[in-house]
């Protein structure tokens, strides 16, 4: 596309496109075709311009020859747009505020009196009915404030005043609902599924398939701790379908053949086969938005308290304007003349006294601390819940952010946790004559179906040796936190843990081979494979201890962590010499999921604040019971789903970080608190003074609103201490 080049500086371009008028959409097209750019490092469209700002870090010829070959056509063919960006929204809330302001405008500058008399009595039917409304229904909240506030100006005749009043209350409003729900927007969009491909059912088979390849009509299979990645309907099996993250639903739901499932919930026990209904998980969005806005996940303790102190700080802000009033009288006699009148609201047992210093309780009455209570506390949170999805942590709500903030202790399961989410085959050691190939060919087999570290490790083993893995067993079993079982050529085959396969099934090893089941390798992990009630092989699992996990631990300890524990499944001596290197306060090896549950419900009852790490089926329970459960992003999508937050499994200082943004949100929570209270009291001060008048109380109020709103907006840590990764 033909453009100009307006200005180029160093690592700077600004570039006009001759392309006519650029709708939303299209700059949309042009940002993110932009961004993809190699090197580039922001982007800023501007669609009434059809101008374009690119920041890079790269070489300059190559932002110069991808704009020359940008199309509008071919770009979003490309689909680099994400389903909902923040251009219309914002576009949306900018002409609402030029609007307000221009007819504010024509109102003040060319409107006759009668008629700007009639639009302020017009207008302030809205709020005086909101006020009746709050008060009809028992609350004293900041609707009877602004009533008040109108309807005194009003009685008064001052219609330039309440019309003033009502200008700021309008851009107030404006304002609060743009911060919010672009806040609720941004984090919307940072919450994705994170579903690369499903199993698409094509003539009786089982095919690994991209998720973008996926079409409405197409049948995809979901296993035990697998997440269902589109919205459709079941036509076969069933499945217990957690719906937590979408409807709160504290309890999984059954779902037969014709039930409807939603992309984003998880099917914690059971099987199933979907018939899509909408690709790509469409709809997913507008629902997470509706998940964020809903569900009390989202509210933390501190934002509770903020509507709380809000609304209980109504009545004495009523009761200061009263007790203004009639110590005005008593002081200044002089002034009462004949204007005493008495002002009821809704049957409220507070009566004021007026008299001509009534602009002072005017301008006490537009100063209330409830707007910025309920809309900077939230904001401080949402900020810092989108802040952390650019750290790769994806949190669910506020109170788990406070968790975190003021836990003592942690708790880590070690595989995929501690040790890296992608361990190797160190060895297939046969048992009973069986030949090494054809074991891990059956364990690849039977394990491919399930996302587990260990799982995965033996699918890419085979992979690796190029052995083909047909589907020749029948239905397969999961068992939670133990293993898998099937049925092969008659046989019953089963793969896990020595205390699934010896203990719960009863294998045995074959005769004259214990000496060299003895001597297995105590250096690794083991995965038992047996078929017909036989030891068949065993497989040895090298699960290299994270590079980052001692430093991530001490930083840990450092930042307030009285107790850092690790609680495994695996046998105590492999658990001990981690242990040991990592440097845990604890270790506890050969745990079930139960053990580790009832771990943290003990600690809790002993008034600790408890966080558990993990990425597995098995961890579920646990991350379930903790103040704040963390699954690893690699990990089992059920961890994910169950999880209050998920971090990315890259470094470990990713927790460090967590820990230091949750922190800094409560001293910013607590500082915004010292603010809006101290401010609000000045500016009551200042209007029992007479110094500020109502239409000044009203703006220097709403704007320290906007003010702090956007301040807690802004980053809590600094990007060169703590780089995204």
């Amino acid at each position: 596309m033909k453009c100009t080049i307006l200005h180029d500086l160093p690592g700077r371009l600004r570039v006009h496109l001759c392309c006519g008028r650029m709708s939303l959409s299209q700059a949309d097209v042009l940002e993110y075709y932009l961004l993809a750019v190699d090197g580039v490092r922001s982007v800023k469209v501007y669609d009434r311009t059809q101008d374009a700002v690119v920041v890079y870090g790269g070489k300059r010829e190559n932002v110069i020859s991808s704009l020359a070959r940008f199309s509008f056509v071919e770009a979003e063919a490309m689909e680099l747009v994400p389903e909902h960006t923040s251009r219309a929204l914002n576009r949306e809330f900018e002409d609402k505020l030029a609007v307000a302001v221009m007819r504010r405008c024509i109102s003040k500058l060319f409107l006759p009196a009668p008629i700007t008399t009639a639009l302020a009595l017009l207008r302030s039917v809205k709020y005086i009915r909101e006020g009746l409304s709050a008060l009809w229904h028992g609350k004293l909240s900041v609707a009877v404030l602004d009533a008040t506030a109108v309807t005194v100006s009003m009685a008064r005749g001052d219609f330039a005043t309440a019309g003033s009043v009502m200008f700021m209350l309008h851009l107030g409003e404006i304002l609060e609902e743009w911060t919010h729900k672009k806040s609720v927007a941004d984090l919307a969009s940072a919450m994705s599924l994170r579903v690369d491909s499903v199993w698409q059912q094509v003539n009786g088979a089982e095919v690994l398939t991209k998720i973008t390849d996926v079409k409405p009509g197409d049948r995809i299979v979901i296993r035990t701790g697998g997440m269902i990645p589109l919205d459709g309907r079941v036509v076969e099996g069933e499945a217990m379908v957690n719906q937590s993250s979408l409807t709160g639903e504290s309890m999984p739901v059954a779902k037969h053949p014709g039930s409807p499932v939603y992309a984003g919930t998880v099917a914690e026990e059971g099987e199933c086969v979907i018939s899509v209904e909408k690709s790509s998980g469409s709809g997913r969005y507008d629902r997470v938005v509706h998940m964020i806005e809903e569900s009390e996940k989202l509210k933390s303790t501190a934002e509770d308290k903020a509507s709380r102190m809000a609304d209980r700080l109504v009545p004495y802000t009523l009761g200061g304007t009263a007790l203004t009033a009639v110590y005005m009288s008593e002081r200044y006699p002089d002034h009462l003349a004949d204007k005493l009148v008495p002002y009821t609201l809704a049957g409220s047992a507070v009566t004021y006294l007026l008299t001509r210093n009534v602009t002072k309780m005017l301008s006490v009455l537009m100063v209330d601390f409830s707007c910025a209570l309920k809309l900077a506390i939230p904001i401080a949170v949402l900020s810092a819940m989108r802040e952390s999805s650019g750290y790769h942590i994806s949190v669910k709500g506020g109170r788990f952010l406070e968790a975190v903030a003021k836990a003592d202790t942690i708790v880590f399961d070690k595989t995929g946790t501690l040790t890296y989410a992608t361990p190797t085959v160190a060895a297939v050691i046969p048992f009973g004559g069986h030949d090494e190939a054809e074991m891990l060919r059956l364990a690849a087999c039977l394990e491919e179906h399930y996302p587990h570290s260990m799982a995965n490790a033996v699918v890419a083993e085979a992979k690796r040796h190029g052995l083909t893995h047909e589907e020749y067993h029948s239905q397969v079993q999961y068992v939670v936190a133990h293993g898998i079982s099937s049925m092969v050529e008659g046989k019953k085959v089963i793969i896990g843990s020595a205390h699934f396969v010896f203990e719960d099934e009863g294998c045995r090893i074959p005769e004259g081979e214990q000496a060299k089941f003895d001597t297995l390798p105590a250096a690794y992990s083991h995965l038992y494979l047996c078929i017909d009630g036989e030891l068949a092989a065993v497989i040895c699992i090298h699960d290299p201890l994270r590079r980052e996990a001692r430093e991530a631990v001490r930083a840990l300890h450092e930042s307030g962590f009285t107790n850092v524990v690790m609680m495994t499944g695996d046998n105590r001596r492999t658990a001990e010499a981690v242990a040991a290197e990592v440097g845990v306060d604890a270790v506890y090896a050969e745990v079930l999921p139960e053990d580790k549950a009832a771990f943290i419900r003990q600690e809790k009852a002993k008034g600790h604040t408890v966080i558990m790490v993990g990425d597995g089926v098995n961890d579920s329970p646990a991350l379930s019971e903790a103040d704040a459960g963390i699954a690893i992003s690699t990990g089992a999508a059920i961890a994910r789903e169950i999880a209050d937050i998920t971090v990315s499994s890259e470094d470990l200082f990713a927790l460090v970080t967590l820990r230091r943004l949750s922190q800094a949100l409560m001293e910013r929570i607590h500082g915004s608190y010292r603010f809006i209270v101290g401010f609000n009291l000045t500016l009551i001060a200042l209007g029992v003074a007479g110094v500020l008048p109502p239409a000044t109380s009203a703006l220097l109020h709403n704007g320290s609103t906007l003010g702090i709103s956007l301040r807690n907006m802004t980053d809590l840590l600094d990007d060169e201490e703590n780089p995204p990764k």
